[in-house]
């Protein structure tokens, strides 16, 4: 297991956000996904959910046990994870400042994520109380 994955899978289990390697293993799969994810919210809505992209074929499958999730929620917990593990690989932290930069960075930035990001800093900040909550009202989450 890289380093990249160990810290992207500690940030999502505390987010209660299942991150099968398969997606989620590296730098390149987190985008990929991210990038997935996003072209389904492009498409569909913000408020669209994980279940309903798997229902339309966009090759999620493994993150069927977040069905029910919105995929804002989901994209900002990816987003806020890659920063997480990439910040500490390489400084030992993370801000709103370097979420941003990464979705900048990996072409996954949208309109709303700075919104997103600021009402809920604990996609990216392992420190915030009650991170671990947010899945639970994820649903309604854009």
């Amino acid at each position: 297991m890289s380093d990249f994955y160990k810290y992207f899978k500690e940030n999502m289990d505390a987010l209660g956000v299942p991150c099968p390697e398969s997606l989620f293993g590296n730098l390149q799969l987190a985008t990929g996904t991210a990038a997935t994810i996003l072209g389904g919210m492009d498409k569909f809505g913000r408020s669209v959910t994980v279940g309903e992209l798997i229902g339309a074929g966009t090759r999620l499958e493994l993150l069927a046990a977040a069905g029910a999730l919105s995929a804002a929620f989901v994209v900002g917990a990816i987003i806020g994870s890659i920063a997480v593990a990439t910040g500490r690989t390489l400084s030992g932290g993370t801000s709103i400042a370097d979420a941003v930069t990464t979705a900048h960075k990996y072409s996954l930035s949208r309109p709303w994520l700075t919104t997103v990001l600021q009402r809920y800093p604990g996609l990216y900040d392992r420190k915030m109380a009650g991170r671990g909550l947010y899945s639970s009202r994820a649903t309604s989450f854009a």
